[in-house]
């Protein structure tokens, strides 16, 4: 064979060669770069917990929010007019059992009365109700008693959910132990309206989607909201109010700081605190078996600080 033709042969020979290196060894490509292990974790469970399949649609994620809110000094009016309270009664009119809004019914609105201007101080509030989780922490430090949820109520015993049935004295000492105390009434106000004195902590217009509520009725629960009883705190953010603040309407009653008294002291006043003294403690915010007059931020709640309910629980406020 001649030379010139005993080259061409090898040089087919030695590009066949390497084409066969590429197709059994292809080039390494860069590892794609791996979510944090939250953002995964949330991912994961949005596609149904099963990974490495197509998510069935889109997952957004959301940060949860600081822990507490810190609220800026100003003044605004606390309390409601006849104006309001007409109406107030006339939410209630619209309920299912409409027709037992009577003239007692009215007369319990009348404790919102009368408005008058309250200055508060910068101070600090939880941006949720204190969970069954974060109550737990206090217990095992040995500094708060644990919820009698084992004596049948079991159903609310669950992590992210607001503790219940605990005390105005065991709620206040949580937050003792957190290193705060329960908000005063006009605190827990000015949280829930503004200054502009909203009527909901959203807005003035009602809305059933944006807070967990019950209604008016020989069967208090309604799920048209998505829960049936309690939700986990923070579920339903269109109810937040501009400030950051959720559930500050339905989900549990919360304990506030003060003594309870059926109408306001005349006058302006600056970080007021309630009565001296008294034999219940004020309640705000209504609850999972409660319908729209009473999810108002202007309508106040009492009961014995020694009694326990599994729709209410509580939250915390710092000075500022």
């Amino acid at each position: 064979m001649r030379p010139a033709a005993l080259l061409t042969l090898a040089t087919l020979a030695s590009l066949f060669a390497v084409s066969m290196v590429s197709v059994a060894a292809p080039p390494r490509s860069r590892r794609a770069p791996r979510l944090p292990a939250g953002a995964e974790a949330a991912l994961s469970a949005g596609a149904g917990g099963q990974r490495g399949r197509s998510p069935a649609s889109v997952v957004s994620l959301r940060a949860p929010g600081p822990p507490a809110v810190l609220v800026r000094a100003g003044s605004f009016t606390m309390g409601s007019s006849e104006v309001e309270i007409a109406h107030a009664v006339t939410l209630c009119k619209l309920e299912p059992a409409g027709e037992l809004c009577v003239d007692e019914t009215e007369a319990s609105f009348a404790n919102e009365l009368v408005p008058h201007e309250v200055y508060l101080s910068d101070f600090w509030i939880d941006r949720t109700e204190v969970t069954v989780a974060s109550y737990r922490r206090c217990v095992s430090a040995g500094l708060c008693t644990e919820p009698p949820y084992a004596s049948g109520g079991q159903r609310f015993d669950r992590p992210d959910y607001p503790v219940v049935l605990v005390s105005w004295g065991e709620a206040q000492r949580y937050c003792a132990w957190a290193g705060g105390r329960l908000p005063t009434e006009a605190e827990w106000e000015r949280a829930a309206r503004g200054l502009a004195g909203r009527r909901y902590p959203w807005g003035h217009v009602y809305n059933p989607f944006h807070a967990n509520h019950g209604r008016l009725s020989f069967d208090e629960l309604d799920g048209s909201d998505g829960f049936l009883e309690l939700a986990p705190v923070g579920s339903l953010v269109a109810g937040r109010t501009p400030d950051g603040i959720d559930d500050l309407s339905g989900n549990v009653e919360e304990w506030v700081g003060d003594y309870y008294h059926p109408e306001y002291p005349g006058g302006s006043a600056m970080n007021p605190r309630g009565p001296d003294m008294g034999e219940e403690r004020v309640l705000r915010g209504g609850s999972y078996i409660q319908g729209r007059p009473w999810l108002r931020g202007a309508a106040r709640g009492h009961d014995l600080p020694t009694s326990r309910r599994a729709w209410r629980g509580f939250r915390c406020a710092r000075d500022g």
